[in-house]
C-alpha cells in the first residue's frame, strides 16, 4: 500500500556524497512514503548502501538535507539523534551480529541502550517475542550466531532490528546468499510484518523476485542520482539504458512470470 505522498517519512533533498575524486551522489532527491515497502536498486557503485548510511546517520554527506520522521536527521542535537535511533531498525547485509553474544543477547542490545532500567526478565521476554516474530524457533534465543544457518542469522538480525518496535525498517540486501526457497520465505515474512505492524521498509536489493513480489515502489539509482521512484509497472516503461537492461532481461521476465497474484 502506498503511504501519504504529501507527508513522507523520509525526505532527502540535494544529497551529495563524494569520496576523494569519486562522486557517488550529486543533487539526489528521494521521498519514502509512510507505510510502503520501497525497493532501492542500482548498478554496482551507484551508492545504494551509502544512501542508506547517510539517512540513518552512519555517514556524513557532503551536502544535502535529510528529514526522517519529520526531524532533521543531520542535526547535532543528541535528543533528535536518539529519537531517530529509537524509531528505526536496521538489518545489515551480513546480519552484523555480535559473534560472542547469543541471539537473545544480540536482540537485547538496543533495549539495554535505550531502556537501561528495564528488568532483565522483561528484556529477555521481549527478546523472545522478537525472535519468534522473526520466524525463529524459541530455542534459538540461547544459541550463538555461529550455531545458526545463514538464513537463521538473517532472521536473528531482523529480530534485533525490531527490538524497539520501530515504525521504520532499513534492510540491506536481506536475501543475499539465501537459496530461492529461503529468499521467498524471507520476502513473505517482511511483507507479513510490514502489514501487521504498519512498518515502512527501505529495502536495498538486487533480487528481482523481491522487487516483483513485495515492493510497492522502486527507486532506481543511476547517473549519481535517483532517476525514477515509482510503481514497478511505471519503472519498467522508463526510458533509461540501465533500467531497460535490468527490468527486461531473462531474469526479470522469470521474476515477472513468477510473481504472486493479487490477494
Amino acid at each position: 500500500m502506498a503511504g501519504d505522498a504529501d507527508n513522507p517519512i523520509i525526505r532527502v533533498r540535494g544529497l551529495a556524497n563524494r569520496f576523494g575524486e569519486q562522486i557517488v551522489h550529486e543533487d539526489l532527491d528521494l521521498d519514502v512514503r509512510r507505510g510502503e515497502i520501497l525497493g532501492v536498486v542500482g548498478g554496482s557503485g551507484s551508492g545504494k548502501s551509502v544512501l542508506m548510511r547517510s539517512i540513518i546517520g552512519l555517514h556524513t554527506p557532503d551536502a544535502g538535507r535529510i528529514e526522517v520522521l519529520g526531524v532533521d536527521a543531520r542535526s547535532d542535537d543528541t535528543d533528535v539523534r536518539m529519537q531517530i535511533q529509537r524509531n528505526t531498525g536496521v538489518l545489515f547485509q551480513d546480519g552484523a551480529l555480535f559473534s560472542s553474544l547469543t541471539v537473545g543477547e544480540n536482540v537485547q542490545v538496543p533495549l539495554k541502550e535505550q531502556h537501561p532500567d528495564l528488568p532483565d526478565t522483561l528484556r529477555y521476554e521481549l527478546a523472545l517475542l522478537k525472535v519468534k516474530l522473526a520466524g525463529l524457533p524459541a530455542d534459538s534465543i540461547n544459541k550463538l550466531p555461529s550455531q545458526l544457518s545463514g538464513g537463521m542469522r538473517k532472521r536473528a538480525g531482523l529480530a534485533r532490528a525490531l527490538a524497539l518496535d520501530p515504525p521504520l525498517l532499513f534492510l540491506d540486501e536481506p536475501t543475499a546468499g539465501l537459496d530461492p526457497i529461503g529468499a521467498a520465505a524471507f520476502d513473505e515474512l517482511i511483507r507479513t510484518l510490514q502489514r501487521a505492524l504498519g512498518l515502512t521498509v527501505f529495502l536495498i536489493t538486487h533480487d528481482l523476485d523481491t522487487l516483483y513480489s513485495i515492493c510497492d515502489r522502486i527507486a532506481v539509482l543511476a547517473d549519481r542520482k535517483l532517476v525514477i521512484n515509482a510503481p514497478l509497472a511505471e519503472v519498467e516503461r522508463y526510458d533509461h539504458p540501465w533500467v531497460q537492461e535490468y527490468f527486461h532481461g531473462p531474469r526479470a521476465r522469470a521474476a515477472r512470470d513468477a510473481r504472486p497474484l493479487p490477494a
